[in-house]
């Protein structure tokens, strides 16, 4: 699946390597390396769960915090050309989802 700049959702999952730190070094996505060749950002925003009347157990944790980063990659060549990938991790999931790609 290759993404285009007119595509806003994907929500493709990929692999991100991360520092000791917790900062994104590369993403797997489409079969390739993606290498974070900028500052990356991060933020959480809140999801909406009333809507959906998801409960959990007490004691399980956060439910409602969706963790973002927003990191300019490039192939591992230094000539590539920048994209910025906006990636998503949902309350309570591992997988780390590519949701939307942007030429820079």
């Amino acid at each position: 699946m290759t993404a285009t700049l007119n595509e806003t959702t994907l929500d493709a999952p990929v692999d991100v390597r991360f520092t000791a730190t917790g900062i994104p070094l590369a993403v797997r996505y489409d079969g390739r390396v993606w290498v974070v060749a900028a500052e990356p950002v991060h933020w959480f925003d809140r999801d909406s769960w009333w809507p959906t009347r998801r409960s959990a157990p007490v004691g399980v944790g956060n439910v409602v915090d969706i963790e973002r980063w927003r990191v300019q990659v490039r192939l591992g060549s230094s000539t590539s050309a920048l994209r910025t990938f906006e990636l998503r991790r949902d309350p309570l999931s591992e997988q780390w989802l590519l949701e939307s790609i942007a030429d820079n």
